[in-house]
């Protein structure tokens, strides 16, 4: 079992950055990748961006490409979305995700862990 925990999140003004870190213990060993999904108020839960574990290949939503960047510590098991030129539509709760399994790397039910969530609020 893997066992998630967030950190970072906050308030910041339009424009602004934030970094989230998720660190991930328990069966860490061989798991296929980490993503980042987010739920806005009133809002279903949104991909936002996956890595692979092994190879770091990346995707992420059209609506962050090219202000998020999201990476990987396979040594500390640590997981990081930097977002840059956040927007007031980028509030939202983020939740780190790991799957053990291959699978859609932008579905949820890829996944099979899930952390705590971690709130960002972009002012306008």
């Amino acid at each position: 079992q893997v066992q998630l925990v967030e950190s970072g999140g906050g308030l910041v003004q339009a424009g602004g950055s934030l970094r989230l870190s998720c660190a991930a213990s328990g069966r860490t060993s061989g798991g296929y990748a980490m993503g980042w999904f987010r739920r806005a108020p009133g809002k279903e839960r949104e991909f936002v961006a996956a890595i692979l574990w092994t190879f770091g290949v990346s995707e992420y939503a059209d609506s962050v490409k090219g202000r998020f960047t999201i990476s990987r510590d396979n040594a500390k098991n640590i997981g990081n979305l930097q977002m840059n030129s956040l927007k007031p539509e980028d509030t939202a709760v983020y939740y780190c995700a790991a799957a053990l399994r291959p699978g859609g790397m932008r579905s949820d039910s890829t996944y099979n862990a899930w952390g705590q969530g971690a709130q960002v609020t972009g002012s306008s």
